[in-house]
């Protein structure tokens, strides 16, 4: 436990392996033993179809509420499925107090499939800024931490995203088209020309870290959650990227971004992305 009046920076220096710990604890006790032996029962519909919660993904983000909440005391929880349950908790993001912005189960439909290709993202925020974020691919032993002004880094090395490969396509992860209404379609399709290869995303904490890894080189996402994005985009940002929305400016976490918007590899690359989005609309 630390002391109510300890900066968000203190904290980080002092307990940053904590919450580490803290994620990787919630992933081994409440998502691990549930990957491949999910039962039909634990496996629910929110929206619809392809919009999928689990067991695993309530009772991990109960473990880490109650954890992160127990080392910054004085901080809220954004979680993604407390916001289902309750939709007027997301504004703790706008507000004053340090805020942990949690995806349990980042991929659930990959999950729910028994594919590896999901994640935990942790992030924490203050006025709209984020601080540090973890994301961590449990069923691959895969950990990527991100501080503010220190860096990215993938099971303790350092990430450069450096530029994309002269003269190769640029490969953009997507929305999926079930995700994105008519306007967001139109935008997106300003991808499908000569130098870009856009496909489907899959987890979105996965296809940032394969930006801030160099092995994509850009998203474009059409929605706001930021459950889904605060952890990615910090990553790409201190991996050397940058993220842009179609109009040109900073995706917010707090919300009111014009969609869809784009992290890429560099800067020039999220300029370029940001430019064929906007053309099309």
């Amino acid at each position: 436990m630390i002391e109510e009046m300890e900066t968000t920076d203190e904290f980080l220096a002092r307990h940053s392996a904590d919450v580490e710990e803290a994620v990787r604890k919630a992933a081994a006790a409440e998502i691990m033993p549930r990957f491949r032996q999910l039962a039909e029962h634990e496996v629910d519909q929110k929206s619809g179809p392809h919009d999928l919660v689990t067991d695993a993904d309530r009772l991990a983000e109960r473990h880490l509420t109650e954890a992160l909440g127990a080392l910054l005391p004085g901080s809220v929880v954004v979680g993604e499925e407390a916001v289902h349950a309750n939709p007027a908790s997301y504004e703790a993001i706008r507000g004053d107090a340090p805020v942990w912005i949690i995806d349990p189960v980042d991929g659930t439909r990959q999950f729910v499939h028994g594919d590896d290709g999901f994640c935990t993202l942790v992030a924490l925020a203050r006025h709209g800024i984020v601080l540090a974020s973890w994301t961590y691919a449990a069923a691959r032993d895969q950990l990527a931490t991100a501080v503010r002004g220190q860096g990215a880094f993938l099971d303790g090395e350092r990430l450069f995203a450096g530029p994309p490969t002269p003269g190769r396509d640029l490969r953009v992860a997507t929305s999926h088209p079930d995700y994105t209404t008519d306007a967001e379609k139109r935008a997106l399709l300003g991808l499908w020309t000569d130098g870009v290869a856009p496909r489907e995303c899959g987890s979105a904490g996965l296809e940032y870290l394969a930006v801030a890894r160099g092995e994509s080189d850009a998203t474009a996402f059409s929605w706001e959650a930021a459950w889904d994005h605060a952890a990615g985009l910090l990553l790409v940002e201190e991996a050397g990227g940058a993220h842009l929305t179609r109009t040109g400016e900073p995706f917010r976490i707090t919300g009111g971004n014009t969609l869809p918007f784009t992290a890429a590899r560099d800067a020039a690359t999220a300029r370029r992305v940001a430019g064929l989005l906007a053309s099309a609309v």
